[in-house]
């Protein structure tokens, strides 16, 4: 039988992961490329022949998603595979008239088809969008666990933007592991506040090894969900996570509402710094699509290592970088802090960015007026000397990091800098320790 000519749409994470656990060894399909987007610097790639085994001995190509229609008519491609998150549902109608124009069709993998199966109890943290705050609900989570003696094992969302044949299965322990691996700022930010808890985090290319691997040594998986996405494992309690700041986007990215849709808790976070009124609509949206999740209401607050020298200062605020592109989000923790202490005024950092960093300026702030807010981009180390350079060229007093790393740390900054952190506090009850205690009974 003639093999289904495929193209999965990717950015470097679900795509591969949906090649792994439903075409790389079906025969019905012949994945002829995939393309990429989001993340620079990806396309003009190869998914190796080790990882894509027998069927590809040659690997599989990745090219640019904004060449689309030429692919789709030159490689005669006959189905499109939707394999990447946080996106609007009118970008994903929009992809998909753009696949069924150029002839093919369009698909979107079921959840629940692309979950492995795990040998433990297993708990998934998701969100409806980008900067939700899974981050600080999955610390919670983890410490919850910890107290109640048990050995948990944390699972991250792919963030594969090197070799992808050393970073097939990946174990993080300790802070040298970072450096090990050869991790950008934006898997730094996210595996180093799990190692500062003393909890192991895995992530990589093959999710089911993966799995495998983290089973050994764990009581309870902790899928740690990026983006939007579904969770890779089958979840016996899913937390999905929602943001009053962006009321109504719960509904209408994609797989966000997938994710509110098989919650069996919802957090809503960010109330303390929320208006009241979006707190009400996002409360409304959750009954009206899942009445039987528990919600749980959550503030992020603020602290800051140095508050005093932000009085008055004019200040650089350094934000997390996913969150604010294609995250959409126009400010975070950062600017809330300044806002709380009484900075004097925000610098603007477009005239000073440089590289890489004009690039991100230019695809996901060209429509807006004002961009006081620096992306912490850091996808490898080009763009973290462009970071560093953007930061140090700043006319600015200080310099406000609100990314979960210490980004001091990793980068040489030249002015006196002030980091703020972020804890996930319940309010009032349910509470987490609530749901928790009854998944462990």
């Amino acid at each position: 039988m003639k093999k289904i000519r495929t193209l999965i749409l990717g950015a470097a994470g679900r795509d591969f992961h949906n090649f792994n656990v439903i075409y790389k060894d079906n025969s019905d399909y012949e994945v002829i490329a995939f393309t990429a987007t989001q993340i620079p610097d990806i396309d003009d790639r190869k998914y190796p022949a080790a990882l894509a085994g027998e069927l590809y001995p040659d690997g599989i190509p990745i090219l640019a998603e904004d060449k689309l229609e030429n692919i789709i008519k030159e490689k005669d491609i006959e189905l499109c595979v939707l394999s990447y998150s946080d996106l609007s549902d009118n970008t994903v109608m929009e992809l998909g008239s753009r696949v069924n124009t150029a002839g093919a069709d369009f698909t979107m993998l079921g959840a629940g088809r692309t979950m492995v199966k795990s040998s433990k109890p297993l708990i998934a943290v998701c969100a409806v969008r980008t900067g939700c705050g899974k981050s600080q609900t999955t610390r919670r989570v983890v410490e919850i666990l910890q107290a109640a003696g048990k050995k948990v094992v944390a699972i991250r969302h792919p963030m594969p933007y090197g070799d992808l044949i050393a970073q097939k299965v990946q174990r993080f322990a300790d802070i040298e592991d970072l450096k090990k691996h050869n991790c950008t700022i934006e898997e730094m930010e996210e595996y180093e506040p799990h190692i500062k808890m003393g909890n192991v985090i895995y992530a990589g290319v093959d999710y089911e090894a993966i799995l495998r691997e983290a089973e050994k040594e764990a009581d309870i998986i902790l899928w740690d969900g990026g983006n939007n996405d579904t969770s890779f494992y089958k979840p016996d309690l899913t937390i999905t996570v929602v943001d009053p700041h962006r009321p109504g986007h719960e509904l209408s990215y994609y797989p966000g509402q997938t994710n509110l849709r098989l919650a069996d808790a919802v957090v809503i976070n960010k109330i303390d710094s929320a208006y009241p009124e979006d707190v009400d609509e996002v409360r409304a949206n959750i009954r009206s699509v899942n009445p039987d999740a528990v919600i749980i209401d959550a503030a992020s607050p603020v602290t800051v290592d140095n508050p005093s020298i932000i009085t008055g200062a004019n200040v650089l605020v350094v934000e997390d970088g996913p969150t604010l592109t294609h995250g959409d989000m126009e400010y975070g923790a950062g600017y809330i802090a300044a806002e709380k202490f009484g900075a004097a005024d925000y610098v603007d950092p477009r005239p000073f960015a440089v590289g890489t960093i004009i690039d991100t300026y230019e695809k996901y702030y060209a429509d807006r007026e004002e961009a006081y807010i620096l992306p912490a981009m850091g996808y490898g180390e080009d763009q973290m000397k462009d970071l560093q350079q953007t930061i140090n060229a700043a006319d600015c007093d200080v310099v406000i990091i609100a990314t979960p790393i210490d980004l001091s740390r990793i980068i040489k900054i030249n002015k006196p800098v002030v980091k703020v952190g972020y804890d996930l506090q319940e309010i009032g009850k349910p509470d987490l320790p609530e749901v928790l205690r009854s998944f462990i009974e």
